[in-house]
């Protein structure tokens, strides 16, 4: 009796050690190549706040996790703290087909890799880079930021509102300026604050800015760009019972009673579209820059929440919308 329980031990022993090994090895199959495995390697230099940032980072993130599951590619990605460059060297060095790096906060990085680096190919988003290696996705964000705006403006019953941006470069001004435009044709006389908080990731900071530009200024309505500084400008917004406009991803869930709608740059899409384009043609892409907005399906609005638009107010809303499309609207953009 004592051997055979012995053996019985044994055996269940040895099943749980196999069972172990499957269920790491199912895990690890997602996101790491075998030597056998002939699919594309794709890397990813996240910028500094990394992922949970329930906007820009998500979003690319999201893109890759797709074209992973239907098999095109495998990816793995850096959450590079203050040094991206490092990152970037590391997936070069593992000769990984495709690197992409996200927003120009990591272009100089990109830039000095891809240098050292010709024959690696580079694909950065929200910026372009004059080196052959370095593929580009930029997005007329402005188009969408006017449509914002415009909402923002219809909003309001102060006729004054405001713009909280996380750090100060071309992308979000692009932002802002947008933004801006659109307020100015729905409410020529309205007043448009802009405050730029200088870093992405204080949840802290972004609270104490938008109280500020609420109870300091008298701002109603907040178009908020800020990633995890903007969540922290969200939660204030609706504790103090003004209205908030989100970005890059559907943000109503953060602010249920504030977010009139959220500003969607279709990030995910985007970068789905890209690789499967690079894998599909030989690991090189058709062209060097891709620029895509409103008339591509890469920018637009949520859904809207918490306000209800007039008939008039709804007319007005799609011609700006089809002006804007059609290029028969220019956005002005001073950087």
């Amino acid at each position: 009796m004592k051997t055979n329980k012995n053996r019985r031990a044994g055996l269940g022993l040895t099943l749980m050690m196999i069972l172990t090994v499957l269920i790491l090895g199912a895990c690890s199959a997602n996101n790491t190549t075998t030597a056998t495995d002939t699919r594309t390697k794709v890397g990813i230099v996240l910028t500094e706040v990394g992922l949970g940032d329930r906007s820009f980072n998500d979003a690319a993130f999201d893109g890759l996790v797709q074209a992973r599951n239907e098999k095109s590619i495998v990816f793995d990605y850096r959450e590079p703290g203050d040094n991206a460059e490092a990152a970037f060297e590391e997936f070069a060095e593992a000769k990984f087909d495709l690197v992409i790096g996200l927003s120009d906060a990591v272009q100089a990085d990109m830039e000095k890799v891809a240098a050292r680096y010709p024959d690696q190919q580079f694909l950065m988003i929200d910026s372009q880079s004059e080196l052959p290696n370095i593929a580009s996705i930029s997005f007329r964000a402005e188009e969408g930021s006017y449509l914002a705006g415009v909402i923002a403006a219809m909003a309001s019953t102060e006729d004054h509102v405001g713009f909280l941006g996380g750090l100060e470069i071309p992308v979000l001004r692009n932002f802002e300026q947008g933004f801006k435009q659109g307020v100015l044709a729905v409410k020529p006389d309205a007043t448009v604050d802009v405050v730029y908080a200088g870093d992405f990731g204080d949840a802290d900071l972004g609270e104490q800015l938008a109280a500020q530009m609420i109870q300091e200024k008298g701002a109603d309505v907040i178009y908020v760009a800020a990633g995890l500084t903007g969540v922290g400008a969200l939660t204030e917004i609706q504790k103090l019972g003004k209205y908030a406009i989100g970005v890059d991803t559907d943000q109503f869930f953060l602010a249920e009673k504030s977010i009139l709608t959220s500003m969607l740059k279709n990030v995910d899409v985007s970068i789905y579209n890209a690789v499967n384009t690079f894998v599909q043609n030989n690991h090189t892409f058709p062209q060097k820059e891709i620029v895509e907005g409103l008339a591509e399906n890469a920018v637009g609005l949520t859904a809207l929440h918490n306000i209800t638009l007039s008939d008039e107010q709804q007319q007005t809303f799609e011609d700006l919308k089809a002006k804007i499309s059609s290029g028969q609207i220019k956005i002005t953009l001073d950087q």
